[in-house]
């Protein structure tokens, strides 16, 4: 089914703005369980990485709605909190840069500067009107996400910076990209 299939750039679908849910329909809390049955299909098939959070623009569905992990650090918890239109009203904190990936961008990742602090708005699944604030990894992970329904991709705040950018080996650690070869000439990524 296609709406259960991550798409990764260049996919022009991961760069359009995605349209605000008006109402919490049936196919609304579809795509939700659909986001989180990919999150865990996806992690389940890789031993050294945890699936953090999924926009709707990564399974091809134009919707403003996220799902973020509830819990972070563990890996055996596997429930989810959707967010439906969320809106970052501020950032505040200091800028720190952190390693991020995506799904949609399969085997990179980048060191990124963000804000380490966030005030979020959105609506839960019932509807409801929630405001929240956060802070350092889940921050980054709302803001890294929120973009996503602003059709951005992380790699876009990092573009230029060719020491950013890296991929796992085969024991789940960090290495430096070779840049020339994965992403200069790569440059569809950013078309």
């Amino acid at each position: 089914m296609e709406q259960n299939k991550i798409i990764s750039l260049p996919d022009p679908r991961l760069r359009q703005k995605s349209e605000k849910v008006r109402e919490i329909t049936p196919e609304i809390l579809q795509i939700i369980d659909n986001l989180t049955k990919v999150a865990l299909e996806w992690e389940d098939s890789r031993p050294h990485e945890i699936s953090a959070a999924i926009a709707a623009p990564q399974i091809g569905q134009p919707y403003r709605i996220i799902i973020v992990r509830s819990d972070l650090e563990d890996k055996n918890m596997r429930d989810f909190t959707a967010l439906i239109n969320p809106e970052i009203i501020k950032l505040e904190g200091k800028i720190t840069k952190d390693y991020e990936g995506c799904l949609s961008v399969p085997g990179i990742y980048g060191k990124v500067a963000r804000p380490d602090k966030a005030r979020i708005k959105a609506l839960d699944i019932n509807g409801n009107k929630i405001r929240f604030k956060v802070d350092g990894f889940l921050s980054r992970v709302i803001q890294h996400e929120t973009d996503h329904t602003n059709g951005v991709v992380f790699i876009d705040h990092i573009k230029d910076d060719k020491d950013a950018f890296f991929e796992l080996d085969e024991k789940g650690e960090l290495q430096p990209l070779d840049y020339e070869k994965h992403i200069k000439n790569n440059r569809i990524l950013w078309d």
